[in-house]
């Protein structure tokens, strides 16, 4: 069994982090999804996530694995849900972004340690709730959440580059734990 844990990023990080988004950008593109195609997630969106600590990375025996970006603060992209709304309005809740595995880590099912570990963290702090949006063509992550028991609440467009503004609709999902 290795060694597995998450620990929050430094710029140090920096190189790894990118090369872990430019293979998870790769792997939309491949699948057919225009989500990440047009330069976002970029270096200044990665330094600006490590400056504020909302950066993580997944440890595998002592190897940068994986990246996420976990936000606790309201998403503005979260305002406006179409064909759905909200289960928890009034509480604080936590929001996975940015989310990727690296190239010599797939396959391995690390998504699920990250995710649990990312869950365990912002619970620890009085987080209980979590949303997470993905894009309609990306079904490994809606197969993650989903597992994860997200349930699926709507749809959200979120301020992205896009050559066409239906690029940045995301299906939204939501998490409520009890305590």
């Amino acid at each position: 069994m290795s060694l597995i844990y998450i620990k929050r990023a430094t710029l140090a990080a920096l190189p790894d982090i990118m090369a872990i988004i430019d293979n998870a950008k790769a792997l939309l593109k491949a699948d057919g999804s225009p989500q990440w195609q047009d330069g976002y997630p970029d270096t200044a969106t990665l330094k600006r996530d490590i400056a504020a600590q909302q950066c993580w990375l997944l440890m595998v025996d002592g190897k940068i694995a994986g990246t996420a970006t976990m936000v606790v603060a309201d998403d503005p992209n979260y305002h406006q849900i179409y064909n759905g709304a909200w289960q928890n309005t009034t509480d604080p809740y936590a929001t996975i972004h940015r989310i990727a595995i690296g190239a010599d880590f797939g396959g391995q099912h690390l998504s699920h340690y990250f995710f649990s570990n990312l869950i365990s963290s912002a619970y620890r702090d009085g987080i209980r709730n979590f949303r997470i949006d993905t894009h309609d063509l990306n079904k490994r992550m809606q197969a993650i959440v989903t597992s994860f028991g997200y349930a699926f609440r709507g749809k959200i467009y979120v301020d992205e580059p896009a050559e066409n503004p239906e690029d940045n609709a995301r299906r939204a999902y939501e998490l409520n734990l009890q305590d």
